[in-house]
C-alpha cells in the first residue's frame, strides 16, 4: 500500500486489492500501476486545459435542457404552426396541450440515443471520436434549427442536436477522470461549475432575445418579424457551440485515455500516452520512476470481456451499480418534471402577483443561474470532507433540493418564491457536482463509458416521461412540484445506501 504524503491521497499497490473491487484480479493490479504513474505526472498543463474543454461537455448539457424549451417553443409555435406569418393567439390553457410538450419529448429522445451511443461507442472505438464530434453536431443542427421553416423541422432539428448534447457528459468525465491523478479527484466535483455556467449563459441571452424579440402574449396576432426571438437564440446558441467545437478540435489535442488502451491490449500505446502528457507537462523521463515504469511495461496484458456484464461482477458492485442507475432514473424523472416546465410554473404563479411577463421570467431565470454557481466550487470542498464524503454530501443536496421545491409551493408572493427556486438551485447544483462526480468514479475504466451510458440512459427514460406526466397533470395547480420534490426525497435517501464513497481512493 502507498499513500501520497503531500496529499492523503490512498493509491493502492500491484497487489493490493482496492475497495471498490472489481472482480478481475489482473485489471486491477493494472489500474493500480498507472494511477500510481498517473500519480507521479502529477496535476500540471494538460490537465488543467482538459479541465476547461471537457467543461465545455458540462457546459452544452445544462445549456439547452434548461433554456425552458418549454417557453422557447411555445413562443416559436406561435408563427410557426400555421405555416404562414399570422397565427391565432395562444391562450393560457389549463392543461399543456400535446403539440407544447413534443418538443421537450423528442429533446429527451435525442438526449437518451446520445447518452447510450456515445457513452458506449467510447468504450468500444475509444474517447477521443465521441469526444470530438458532439460538439460538432449540437452545433451544426441548432444554426439549422433557427432557420426552421415549419414546427415539424424545428422538432426533428432538436432531436439531432440532442443526440450531440447527451454524448457529453458519459465520454468528458471518463475523459477526464483517466487524466487526472487520485490527489485531485475533487476536480471531478468542481468541473460542475461549468453546468452552472451552462444555465447562466444560456438564461443571459434568452432573457434579452425572446424577452424583446417575441410576440406580446396578449397580443390578438403573432407575425414572424415580430417572433423572431427563438430563431435569435438558437443562431447564438448554435454558433456557440461551433466556437467551442473550434478549440477542442484545432487547439487542443487530446491523447487516446492510457486506461483505456491498457483495457483495449494496447499496452505500449498507454506508456506513450503517459510520456506525452508527462512531457507536456514539463516533465523528463528522468524525472520520472523508471521502475514503475519497466512494471507497466512486463504486467500490462490483453484484456476483453463483456462490458455491462463486468459491471455486475461482484455482489458489492452490482449493488453500487444498481444504486447508481436508480439515483439518475430518480433525479432523470425529478429534474426535467421540475426544471422544464418551471418558467411555465413561474410565470403563471408571477401572474398572480402582476410579474408574469416574458422578460420577467426570465429575469429571474438569470437570478437563479447565478445563485447556482458556487453551489459546484462548495461541492468540491464538501465531498473532501471525512465527515461528509461524497455519499453524504449527496444525500443531504438532494434532500435539500427536495425540501426547498416543496417549500416553493407554499409562496404567497413574487419574492418568496424566487427565494425558495435560489435554495433550490444552489443545493441541486451541488447535488449534481457530487453525482456527475461520483458516477464514473464508481466505475472501472474499462467498463466506465457503458456505465455512464446505462446511468444516464436511465436519466434520460425517466426524462421522457416528464412531459407525458404533464400531460395529465394540471398545471395550473403544484401536483408537478410536489411530484418532483417527493422524487427528490427519495433519491436522498437512496444516496445513503451506496456501499462505496470514494473520496481519498485512486478512481480504477
Amino acid at each position: 500500500m502507498s499513500d501520497n504524503k503531500d496529499s492523503g491521497v490512498h493509491v493502492p499497490d500491484d497487489g493490493e486489492q482496492s475497495d471498490t473491487y472489481t472482480g478481475d484480479a489482473e485489471y486491477q493490479r493494472k489500474a493500480n500501476l498507472l494511477n500510481g504513474a498517473m500519480q507521479e505526472i502529477g496535476m500540471g498543463r494538460y490537465q488543467w486545459a482538459l479541465f476547461v474543454v471537457t467543461g465545455f461537455g458540462w457546459f452544452a448539457d445544462n445549456l439547452w435542457p434548461v433554456s425552458k424549451p418549454s417557453m422557447l417553443y411555445i413562443n416559436s409555435n406561435r408563427s410557426l404552426s400555421t405555416g404562414s406569418h399570422r397565427s391565432n393567439p395562444t391562450p393560457s390553457p389549463p392543461r399543456i396541450s400535446i403539440p407544447r410538450t413534443l418538443p421537450q419529448t423528442r429533446q429527451n429522445i435525442g438526449l437518451l440515443i446520445g447518452a447510450v451511443f456515445w457513452g458506449v461507442g467510447s468504450d468500444v472505438w475509444g474517447r477521443r471520436i465521441s469526444f470530438n464530434i458532439t460538439l460538432l453536431i449540437t452545433g451544426v443542427f441548432a444554426v439549422a434549427a433557427g432557420g426552421s421553416p415549419n414546427y415539424v423541422a424545428l422538432c426533428a432539428f432538436a432531436s439531432v442536436w440532442s443526440i450531440g448534447v447527451g454524448g457529453n457528459l458519459p465520454v468528458d468525465s471518463a475523459i477526464f477522470l483517466e487524466f487526472i491523478p487520485a490527489s485531485h479527484q475533487y476536480l471531478l466535483t468542481v468541473l460542475s461549475i461549468w453546468w452552472a455556467f451552462g444555465q447562466l449563459i444560456g438564461s443571459l441571452i434568452a432573457w434579452p432575445l425572446i424577452g424583446n424579440f417575441s410576440c406580446d402574449d396578449k397580443a390578438s396576432e403573432c407575425r414572424r418579424e415580430d417572433n423572431q426571438g427563438w430563431r435569435y437564440f438558437l443562431y447564438a446558441m448554435g454558433g456557440l457551440m461551433l466556437f467551442l467545437w473550434c478549440i477542442r478540435f484545432f487547439l487542443f489535442k487530446l491523447y487516446e485515455s492510457p486506461k483505456y488502451l491498457m483495457g483495449r491490449g494496447r499496452d505500449e500505446k498507454a506508456i506513450e500516452v503517459l510520456h506525452a502528457v508527462a512531457e507536456r507537462n514539463g516533465k523528463t523521463d528522468s524525472e520520472m520512476d523508471t521502475s514503475a515504469k519497466g512494471a507497466i511495461r512486463r504486467k500490462l496484458s490483453n484484456l476483453s470481456g463483456n462490458h455491462v456484464k463486468s459491471l455486475f461482477a461482484t455482489r458489492k458492485l452490482a449493488y453500487s451499480t444498481s444504486l447508481i442507475i436508480v439515483l439518475w432514473a430518480l433525479i432523470g424523472l425529478a429534474f426535467p418534471l421540475y426544471n422544464a416546465f418551471v418558467t411555465y410554473f413561474l410565470s403563471t404563479r408571477g401572474a398572480d402577483f402582476g410579474d408574469g411577463s416574458t422578460y420577467i421570467t426570465y429575469r429571474n431565470q438569470v437570478i437563479l443561474s447565478v445563485i447556482g454557481v458556487p453551489g459546484a466550487l462548495i461541492a468540491g470542498y464538501l465531498v473532501e470532507l471525512p465527515t461528509l464524503g461524497r455519499r453524504g454530501t449527496l444525500s443531504i443536496s438532494t434532500l435539500l433540493t427536495g425540501a426547498f421545491i416543496l417549500a416553493s409551493t407554499t409562496a404567497r408572493s413574487s419574492a418568496a418564491l424566487l427565494g425558495w427556486n435560489c435554495a433550490y438551485s444552489f443545493t441541486s447544483n451541488v447535488m449534481y457536482g457530487v453525482l456527475y462526480a461520483l458516477t464514473p468514479e464508481l466505475f472501472p475504466t474499462k467498463d466506465r463509458g457503458t456505465g455512464n451510458a446505462l446511468a444516464a440512459a436511465a436519466n434520460r427514460v425517466f426524462g421522457i416521461m416528464a412531459p407525458i406526466i404533464a400531460l395529465y397533470a394540471d398545471l395550473t395547480t403544484s401536483v408537478p412540484i410536489y411530484i418532483s420534490g417527493a422524487l427528490f426525497l427519495v433519491a436522498g435517501f437512496i444516496a445513503l445506501l451506496l456501499p462505496f464513497d470514494s473520496r481519498g481512493k485512486a478512481a480504477l
